[in-house]
């Protein structure tokens, strides 16, 4: 056969798998958009309402050196308008920072000295075992120490739990987003949390699928010691799904977003939302090098295929992939617009889906190279 036939086939094979790329990442988000629990949506999001109701609530704070927080929200949920009975209780996990000096002494603040942390628990799982045992209410609220409420929140949570009636309320509490990297990449976080569980589907008890944010999580104490108590998932980096997953086996979850709460912590440089991501990124893939390969393949086809497919190919592949960008920049709309930050950022996402897939590679690398998961001068499988 002539060279130059055999260089034709060549290329139209290489056309050929091109156009196939392009054409799966546009399969893709094709059924993103249009068959995976409408995500992209930014909804649903928890408003004020009054609960007929009112159980008493123990309030649960685990904090390990948030002296600079913990003053606001101490302060945020001592002043709720819930008319039931409530108690806030702060579990100091061996703060070292005046944490329990900063929090104050409110009426219906109790302060519980946390033991020192057994091994094969985490830090903030220890600390709420410890605040579920020396409480009593029917109804639990887990709080993060960097979490302020507005007035109303308590309210809106347990009318929520109760109609309809639910064993556990979580939020995706508004996320601070004031400097550059903040508005840069936090939107995104919330954005591909959502993809990967579509809040619709945590909220069908029909659909497997289970997630909480850890910011707020309402749960009805009987739930709770139903699937365990806290010691069935202690050794649990992602707390909050870990404990979504356990109690949708045994009845109806909600997740939201929130209007009514907000996280306080910064991230103000990129190192901070780096290390934020890679320190728990390859517990989410369970230390899989399989995985890992897989789930980032699977991103490159979903983030960079598109714009591979923009800027270096021709003809259909081009189109494929316009297609593919447009549906992606479009689905990521309501979220830029929930963090009130301007359009345009839909159109770095292929840039900062690479900063996520970077962060994922380097927990991965931290993993291997026995660097470990660290927080609050803690290392996960120490025994301090």
């Amino acid at each position: 056969m002539p060279r130059f036939t055999l260089a034709r086939l060549g290329a139209r094979r290489k056309q050929t798998n091109c156009e196939m790329i392009a054409l799966l990442a546009l399969f893709i988000w094709l059924y993103l958009c249009f068959m995976h629990g409408k995500f992209w949506q930014s909804g649903p999001e928890l408003v004020p309402a009054k609960p007929e109701a009112l159980p008493a609530i123990d309030i649960i704070i685990p904090a390990r050196d948030e002296a600079h927080t913990i003053a606001a929200v101490i302060a945020s949920l001592v002043a709720q308008d819930y008319a039931g009975a409530f108690t806030v209780s702060l579990v100091d996990d061996n703060s070292t920072d005046g944490t329990v000096a900063a929090a104050g002494r409110a009426a219906i603040l109790r302060i519980i000295s946390g033991a020192p942390k057994p091994s094969g628990w985490s830090g903030k799982l220890w600390a709420l075992s410890q605040g579920v045992a020396a409480t009593r209410a029917p109804v639990l609220l887990f709080s993060d120490a960097d979490v302020v409420h507005d007035p109303r929140h308590l309210s809106a949570l347990v009318a929520r739990l109760e109609q309809p009636a639910v064993e556990m309320v979580s939020e995706m509490v508004h996320l601070n987003c004031t400097s550059f990297a903040e508005r840069a990449l936090i939107p995104a976080f919330v954005y591909f949390f959502q993809m990967l569980y579509p809040f619709s589907k945590v909220n069908d008890p029909r659909a497997k699928v289970a997630a909480a944010a850890g910011g707020t999580v309402l749960i009805r104490r009987a739930a709770l010691e139903r699937v365990g108590g806290i010691e069935a998932m202690k050794n649990a980096l992602i707390d909050d799904v870990a404990l979504a997953k356990l109690v949708k086996r045994i009845g109806p979850i909600y997740l939201g977003h929130s209007g009514l709460a907000g996280s306080i912590r910064g991230y103000p440089h990129l190192a901070d939302i780096w290390h934020m991501i890679s320190r728990t990124a390859f517990t989410q893939l369970r230390h899989s090098a399989l995985i890992l390969a897989l789930t980032l393949i699977g991103l490159a086809l979903v983030w960079l295929v598109p714009l591979w497919a923009i800027l270096f190919t021709h003809r259909w592949e081009r189109l494929f992939g316009a297609a593919a960008f447009a549906l992606a920049a479009l689905s990521y709309m309501p979220t830029l617009k929930r963090f009130g930050q301007t359009r345009l950022f839909c159109l770095a996402l292929p840039l900062i889906a690479s900063f996520y897939m970077a962060a994922t590679l380097g927990s991965a690398l931290n993993h291997w190279f026995g660097q470990g998961v660290s927080w609050k001068n803690r290392s996960y499988g120490d025994e301090n």
